[in-house]
């Protein structure tokens, strides 16, 4: 028997930075994501959203490539959310590409906390800064990323 533990920090955004999330049905739109995790054998520890991005900190079933999990997630739930107009009547899809990053055992509460501490982090930071802190801690270039772009 194989014992596997993958953490990410996963992070997408709306399609060209629009606010399309809307905080008073943020926990539908949780809980329809932590059904698609678990349908995938994956444990979603902590999820939150602002309007324009979501994070999750989610262990990945080693059964999965992590493209093909986040191909998932974005095309479920950009289909359930299409499904719930009223809810989110300004959403028209997910925007191209994602960030993820590895996190040990260890470094996992930190995440969570991270994720939790969201709507009050960004407060003071933007979506565009935080991204480029991320890309910078592990040393990724973001000079060319479209990520931000579409």
């Amino acid at each position: 028997m194989s014992h596997i533990s993958l953490t990410y920090h996963i992070i997408w955004r709306t399609k060209r930075n629009k606010n399309t999330i809307r905080e008073q049905h943020e926990r539908e739109l949780y809980a329809y994501i932590l059904g698609i995790c678990q349908s995938k054998s994956s444990r979603l520890h902590r999820i939150n959203s602002m309007p324009d991005h979501i994070h999750l900190c989610v262990e990945v079933s080693p059964t999965i490539a992590l493209s093909d999990f986040v191909k998932v997630l974005k095309q479920e739930s950009s289909k359930w959310m299409k499904e719930h107009r009223e809810w989110f009547p300004l959403f028209e899809g997910w925007g191209n590409g994602y960030a993820a990053f590895t996190y040990s055992a260890e470094e996992r509460p930190n995440v969570m906390a991270y994720i939790r501490n969201q709507k009050e982090h960004h407060k003071k930071v933007t979506f565009k800064d935080e991204f480029l802190r991320l890309m910078a801690e592990f040393r990724l270039d973001a000079r060319t990323d479209k990520f931000l772009e579409d």
